[in-house]
């Protein structure tokens, strides 16, 4: 797979996912999603309260990007549409617990969901979030099936962080 002719999405841009669309965004035509629209507005005039960028990073990257047309390397949105024509989505949304410690597995649901949506045959799906064994195939996968009408494996790939 060539990356330099493919699009990659960043969804959700927490403490992993915003340095994650900063560094792709270097070499390679990123959007960074996330439904917050706030964070967004903020990001994309070079402001990260999270403080997860340096803020010289982020007004260099911004400054030099053109909005979602070709000459663009990364933009910041949370408007679907703006990320439908992408190949590669990696899902980094937060996997926050509960007070009993288990995991609220919602915003990981929803992202597949919404990715469901849009997800096109030969799309590539990795998961950076924070899941137990088995989430990603067990619940992940059926829904962005559910959702695509797309079936796993067959036209399209899931993929898994490194460390799993």
């Amino acid at each position: 797979m060539n990356l330099k002719e493919k699009k990659i999405a960043i969804i959700g841009l927490g403490y992993v996912g915003l340095p994650l669309a900063i560094e792709f965004g270097k070499k390679y035509n990123t959007i960074g999603f996330d439904i917050n629209s706030k964070r967004v507005n903020q990001l994309n005039n070079g402001v990260d309260k999270t403080r997860e960028v340096d803020f010289k990073s982020l007004k260099n990257i911004i400054s030099s990007t053109k909005i979602l047309n070709n000459e663009f390397r990364l933009v910041f949105t949370n408007t679907l549409d703006h990320i439908r024509d992408c190949n590669i989505y990696i899902v980094t949304v937060p996997t926050p617990i509960d007070k009993f410690k288990r995991p609220d597995l919602d915003p990981l649901f929803n992202a597949s969901k919404m990715l469901g949506e849009i997800l096109k045959k030969n799309d590539v799906v990795i998961y950076e979030s924070t899941v137990y064994p088995g989430c990603t195939e067990e619940d992940c996968v059926p829904i962005l099936e559910k959702h695509s009408g797309l079936k796993f494996n067959i036209d399209f790939y899931c993929g898994y962080s490194p460390e799993r």
